[in-house]
């Protein structure tokens, strides 16, 4: 699974990060990021991150977590 970041859409809520903390990060304004790789808007989702990266864009307010499932 892959996952897509549209910062323009974050809202700084702090749902993403406290749902998976090993995955989002936040900008110094609090816009999301992804841990290590913070110019990145699109990352691959390692198998144990992905129910709370699901989780995250579920309940993301501004729908700024995109998922995409491999084909």
């Amino acid at each position: 699974m892959k996952c897509e970041i549209v910062p323009e859409r974050c809202i700084a809520c702090g749902l993403c990060q406290a749902l998976a903390p090993h995955f989002f990060d936040y900008t110094d304004e609090g816009i999301v990021t992804f841990i290590g790789e913070p110019h990145a808007l699109q990352e691959f989702v390692p198998e144990e991150e992905q129910p709370g990266v699901i989780q995250s864009a579920k309940r993301c307010p501004a729908h700024a977590i995109l998922l995409h499932n491999p084909l």
